[in-house]
């Protein structure tokens, strides 16, 4: 039962990063459109790139605490690659440089949304499968 609780969690916080990466590429597409200025898509994606991280931190965490390791090892690329954007302070978009990235960003973060749905396909089988299986 425990472990029907942990991947209960883990969905949870798969759709809280799933909505945040959402939100983030609805900003750049705002821009892109032209509906919002680059001031304040830059300052509404960068308000959440921190909680974003930390989601995923904290996910891969839990993942290791309660000895999935398979999945662990599904987060730690993306885990990777947040914490070198944040070691080469790349992390937060640059209101001069948003145009010039946009596509750039863009791509990121879809790549990012493509990993987190795979994942979340993923927890959804074991949770299923844990829950069969008890």
């Amino acid at each position: 039962m425990a472990d029907l609780f942990a991947w209960l969690i883990s969905f949870f916080l798969l759709v809280a990063l799933l909505v945040l990466v959402t939100y983030q590429l609805m900003c750049l597409a705002d821009l892109e459109f032209d509906y919002i200025n680059p001031y304040d898509s830059s300052s509404r994606i960068n308000m959440v790139v921190f909680p974003e991280f930390i989601t995923q931190a904290v996910l891969c965490c839990f993942y290791l605490v309660t000895r999935h390791w398979i999945m662990a090892l599904f987060c730690a690329p993306y885990l990777f690659f947040n914490i070198r954007l944040y070691r080469q302070r790349r992390h937060l978009v640059d209101v001069t440089e948003i145009f010039n990235l946009l596509s750039w960003e863009k791509k990121q973060r879809l790549v990012k949304l493509f990993y987190l749905v795979f994942t979340l396909f993923l927890s959804v089988f074991w949770m299923i499968y844990t829950s069969l299986d008890q």
